[in-house]
């Protein structure tokens, strides 16, 4: 077989030596290699095809990991990790003590910074340039972004700054796929930007500021040449007069899969003394046609098929019974209560097939919106809808959610506002790993007066809920999984449940877990096992509500067991078993033993399945299982 010329490549410094020809080759070998794994494995998968000349273009211009890359999220970076030392692990990426999926610094020195939330890179790149001023001021830092990510307002604040900042040796990369900003607008702006940010020009512009500080150029006329210059350039190319205005030399648009334009783009960037943008148009999904054609499908995927193009499993005969996924389950009955009620709007942040509006958006169009990567944003304009007499779904998962933390306060709570929060990917969601998980809204949500948080049994339950929430005329937080149901049968008409209100869903006398939302199936396998097995039987709660807390039914449960846990999906600190425990302590509740405290402990939770993670937790039905016998076999020691 022949060599491949990757297979000479061991890290980033082997690039350098190599001419444009062999780099090209590099490229499509990375972007070949990169299609046949990700068929294996799964993974991000659109938006790395389109980076791949960016990404080796960028390691053969920089001295990496000397100056700095910073990725936007990270799912653009899977041609970087391959160039840097991981493309052997690349089979068991996202896979339990697998390499990431995202950027990790702890991963590799070539990851600078990690990050799994769109918006991140300038702002990090901003602060890394400015701790290198005195550092190592001749070191580069460089910011990728694009695929949605410059709809983040975050963004524009780190623009404005690095403009303000006049950041030398500062250049950000917009990958700009059409997920982002404008079309390319043509070979004639590139020539312009070619010409005038080359070398050549270049050094006419420093001999010309020089000659100004010196006195040889009046103040006014060297004013007028800059001004021309500027907009001579803006008349070429409107993406330039953006970010002229944050302070920013503009490069391009360029074809980001021209390789030799790319280098030629990024070595004019080096010779600039203020920071610079290199406008790169590229297309998402590159060299495999299904993802050019659909890169939103293809933007992650499962395990596919590469000759066909059809993810694995697609054409196995369904079922007998398909059970929907709670995400599903949420579309639908949004969609239903939406058409019946025009007052009822969805609004997502730039994440409609993942919450499923995209399925509303097709019965009811004008009453879903998607604003882009804003979470604040998204909040505060559901806040003002609301004022207006709007009842609006706010439909973000959880991890994203706490972006938003200050607007629920403030722009929601404080004033008592009919917001509805839809909290997708609430607990563990597998393999996306650190940055995704869901297990922390409970805690930063529990605090908020006002707020009423809820999450069902099982996807027949969402229904109700999410009709509850949708009219009970305060803010209101719905909580469901990743996944699928559990397959109940839907009720007819949806139903306003009593607020607070908890329902014993088995009845046992050895043991009691209070359970919040669709976990309470672990437990209640755990419960049958231990009822056929050794005779122990448990009263399980579905608790239903975090907050309020069903306090009448709690009282007259707890002190009746030898052994009472709760069980949540969620960080043990601060979350729904606190809540329990704070409340018997209030009320001065004996209890024959501690309250335990199942869900996730003390640390961030690395990818791996979500059955996995469950029993990397301890709450998986074995780990319940084997703590109640324990339990109950010490308490017959002591009798």
């Amino acid at each position: 077989m022949e060599e491949k010329l990757i297979d000479t490549l061991k890290l980033p410094e082997d690039l350098r030596n190599l001419t444009v020809e062999e780099l090209e080759q590099v490229s499509q070998e990375l972007r070949n290699e990169l299609i046949d794994t990700v068929s294996r494995s799964g993974g991000h998968f659109a938006s790395s095809l389109g980076t791949t000349e960016i990404t080796v273009a960028l390691h053969k211009v920089f001295d990496t990991p000397h100056d700095r890359i910073v990725w936007d999220v990270g799912h653009q970076a899977y041609i970087h990790k391959m160039l840097t030392g991981r493309r052997h692990q690349m089979a068991g990426i996202r896979t339990r003590d697998g390499i990431s999926g995202f950027l990790k610094r702890n991963e590799s020195p070539f990851d600078a910074f990690g990050a799994g939330h769109a918006g991140t890179s300038i702002s990090a790149a901003v602060g890394m340039r400015v701790a290198l001023d005195s550092l190592a001021p001749d070191r580069f830092v460089t910011a990728v972004i694009g695929d949605g990510s410059l709809t983040s307002g975050m963004v524009f604040e780190a623009l404005n700054h690095a403009g303000d900042l006049a950041l030398k040796r500062f250049i950000v990369v917009l990958n700009d796929n059409e997920m982002s900003i404008s079309k390319n607008v043509g070979a004639l702006s590139w020539l312009f930007s070619r010409t005038l940010t080359g070398e050549r020009s270049s050094r006419a512009r420093e001999r010309v500021k020089s000659l100004h500080k010196r006195g040889y150029i009046p103040d006014l006329l060297f004013r007028a040449v800059d001004r021309a210059e500027e907009v001579t350039q803006g008349f070429f190319s409107s993406p330039a007069m953006l970010f002229e205005a944050f302070g920013f030399r503009y490069i391009g648009p360029v074809d980001g899969h021209n390789l030799p334009a790319v280098l030629q783009a990024l070595e004019n960037a080096k010779l600039q003394d203020i920071p610079t943008i290199v406008h790169c148009h590229t297309v998402k999904g590159k060299g495999y046609e299904p993802a050019e054609e659909d890169p939103i499908l293809w933007h992650g995927v499962v395990p596919f098929d590469r000759s066909k193009g059809e993810f694995k499993g697609a054409s196995t005969p369904p079922a007998p019974k398909k059970i929907p996924t709670y995400t599903g389950v949420f579309a639908d009955t949004v969609a239903s209560i939406a058409k019946a009620d025009p007052s009822v709007v969805a609004i997502t942040a730039a994440m409609p097939s993942g919450t499923g509006l995209d399925k509303v958006e097709q019965t009811v169009p004008k009453q879903v919106y998607d604003v882009g990567i804003c979470e604040q944003h998204a909040v505060t304009y559901a806040a003002g809808l609301a004022c207006e007499g709007m009842k609006p779904v706010v439909a973000i998962y959880s991890t994203f959610l706490q972006r938003a933390y200050d607007q629920i306060v403030h722009d929601v709570c404080i004033q008592n506002l009919p917001v509805t929060f839809a909290i997708d990917r609430g607990g563990v969601v597998g393999n996306d790993g650190e940055t995704h998980q869901g297990v922390f809204d409970i805690g930063y949500l529990r605090s908020i007066p006002h707020m009423t948080i809820m999450s069902p049994k099982d996807e027949n339950e969402l229904r109700h809920m999410l009709y509850t929430s949708v009219n009970l005329g305060s803010p209101a937080a719905v909580r469901y999984p990743r996944g699928n149901g559990v397959g109940v049968q839907f009720d007819e008409t949806l139903q306003k449940l009593p607020i607070g209100k908890a329902e014993i869903a088995r009845r046992g006398k050895d043991a009691l877990l209070v359970c919040f939302g669709p976990i309470i199936s672990n437990a209640l396998r755990a419960a049958e096992r231990l009822q056929s097995e050794l005779g122990i039987s448990c009263t399980v709660i579905n608790a239903r509500f975090a907050k309020p807390l069903d306090e009448e039914l709690l009282a007259s449960e707890l002190p009746n067991y030898k052994v009472v846990c709760t069980i949540e999906d969620h960080a043990i600190a601060g979350g729904f078993g606190s809540a329990v425990i704070e409340f018997a302590q209030e009320r001065d509740i004996q209890l024959q033993s501690g309250i335990h405290r199942f869900g996730v402990g003390d640390q961030f939770v690395p990818h791996a399945s979500q059955a996995e993670q469950y029993a990397l937790n301890g709450y998986d039905s074995d780990s319940i299982e084997s703590y109640i016998k324990s339990q109950l076999a010490s308490a017959r020691k002591v009798a």
